[in-house]
């Protein structure tokens, strides 16, 4: 009977073949120095250097480092995906490849997940050794995403954290929805969210594959991952409120004008007819917007009680099963 792994190590890879060996090395040495059964999961995110042949020849010694390949550049989010469903540690590790996240914090977050019972720690990397460029953005997003999760977090992208195995095989994470993991578990159920001061290092080999348009398509994704872990389950919550509210707008309007003028009648003053006043037409098209998205609302009802699936709900125990 195989023995069961403490660790299972997440590293997605674009362009890093100079940093493998020093890497893969560096977490050996944690692993053993600790006594921590451990896999090393590789992800070759459709590199076109040598990484995946790097990756090859370092399996070679290291039978605990596997690798696995992208036939081309599918993003950090597919990367860490496919590592979560293969992972078999009871705790797993997500780092980067790039030697800026330190094999040495391993233990500790080990600890936090399996003594102190967090479902997910998060690296914080309280000083960086980036440009301001980058810092700055950083943690004007970190601070909305603060606000909009409830999550107490400083740093939600960093690539160094730890999850219990069952957190990994119950999220999906899909587009550039890596860098708001803790939200997706927390809507998952897994609110028991921690944080550590990790160590950053500076960047020894490479570039940063991550450019400014990040920031862009990150507040995109804020906003995506948002509403969907919010309304996926209950979407005429979200459109049949603000249908309804254009709705009454547009009908309290509407009614306004129309007795505006009776009463212009009955009062024998002068007035001007309903359909010559703005006004109208603007209450019109509230009625209208209002209609269209209360039936977008039950439509989208409809399809999610029909696609509903079971599976989707986690039982975490069971007695007499």
């Amino acid at each position: 009977m195989l023995k069961e792994l403490d660790i299972s190590v997440i590293i997605p890879a674009y362009n890093e073949e100079e940093s493998l060996t020093e890497l893969n090395d560096w977490i050996s040495r944690v692993m053993r120095k600790h006594g921590f059964t451990y896999e090393i999961l590789l992800i070759d995110d459709g590199s076109t250097d040598g990484t995946w042949a790097k990756t090859k020849e370092l399996s070679i010694d290291n039978h605990s480092l596997k690798g696995m390949r992208f036939n081309r550049n599918h993003g950090k989010s597919a990367a860490l995906n496919v590592g979560f469903q293969h992972a078999s540690g009871n705790v797993v590790i997500t780092m980067d490849a790039d030697l800026q996240d330190s094999p040495d914090e391993i233990p500790e977050l080990y600890k936090m997940i399996m003594e102190d019972n967090y479902d997910l720690v998060s690296g914080w990397k309280k000083k960086r050794h980036d440009p301001i460029g980058k810092t700055i953005p950083s943690r004007f997003f970190n601070f909305i995403t603060r606000i909009i999760s409830g999550i107490k977090l400083h740093d939600f992208n960093c690539g160094l954290k730890a999850y219990k195995n069952i957190v990994v095989k119950n999220i999906n994470v899909y587009g550039e929805m890596h860098r708001y993991i803790p939200v997706i578990c927390k809507w998952h159920g897994f609110s028991n969210i921690g944080e550590k001061v990790v160590r950053h290092q500076a960047r020894k080999y490479g570039v940063t594959k991550f450019g400014f348009e990040r920031f862009i398509t990150g507040f995109l994704d804020l906003i995506s991952v948002t509403f969907v872990s919010k309304f996926r389950k209950k979407p005429m919550h979200f459109f049949g409120t603000f249908g309804s509210l254009s709705f009454i707008a547009g009908f309290i309007i509407t009614c306004y004008l129309i007795f505006q003028k009776v009463w212009s009648i009955y009062a024998d003053q002068p007035f001007r007819d309903v359909v010559d006043q703005p006004l109208f037409y603007l209450a019109l098209v509230a009625i209208v917007i209002g209609v269209q998205l209360f039936l977008a609302g039950f439509l989208a009802e409809m399809y999610t009680m029909a696609n509903e699936k079971s599976s989707e709900y986690l039982l975490i125990d069971k007695i007499g099963l």
